[in-house]
């Protein structure tokens, strides 16, 4: 199953714009989408925004959320997305954001492995709503990053087919 080449396939066929926003990924989700022949008409955006000051800056992650729920959280994650599809350069209506813990000590909170997605769209009528998800992946650092871009590529028509018979 060729996961990148089916989301552009998916975002093509309806006419969808993506964003990502990404923290522990790195730019992976987008480059997965950009090894696509045709990527281009439906990738508009991509962040990269490790740090905390990058999340609130870029994408308008607010302080008090990163403070009360953590880096890796949920809670962030859909921040990220919203804030991607809000900024006026954008002209995605889908994006994905990936926050999270690729490799760690035993014992840490979170778990290594430990990542957390938001999925954003913004409707015709200018609505956006967000799905979030955390997972847990094994393997070394890099195995975990690539498991977790393809996952974030993966849900991205399950959620927008949810909320999209749903609107």
């Amino acid at each position: 199953m060729d996961i990148p080449r089916q989301v552009v396939s998916f975002l093509t066929s309806r006419g969808l714009k993506l964003a990502t926003a990404e923290s522990c990924t790195a730019g992976l989700i987008a480059s997965l989408i950009s090894s696509v022949p045709g990527s281009g008409a439906c990738l508009d955006v991509g962040f990269i925004t490790y740090s905390p000051s990058g999340k609130a800056g870029f994408l308008d992650v607010q302080e008090s959320t990163m403070d009360r729920y953590g880096l890796t959280s949920e809670e962030v994650a859909k921040e990220m997305a919203e804030g991607a599809l809000r900024l006026e350069a954008c002209c995605a209506d889908v994006s994905v954001s990936n926050t999270g813990v690729a490799d760690g000590n035993a014992g840490n909170v979170p778990a290594p492995g430990t990542q957390c997605f938001g999925w954003a769209f913004k409707f015709q009528n200018g609505k956006i709503e967000c799905v979030t998800e955390t997972k847990i992946f094994n393997g070394e650092r890099n195995d975990v990053r690539r498991a977790a871009a393809l996952y974030a590529l993966s849900r991205i028509e399950h959620h927008f087919n949810g909320l999209s018979s749903s609107s």
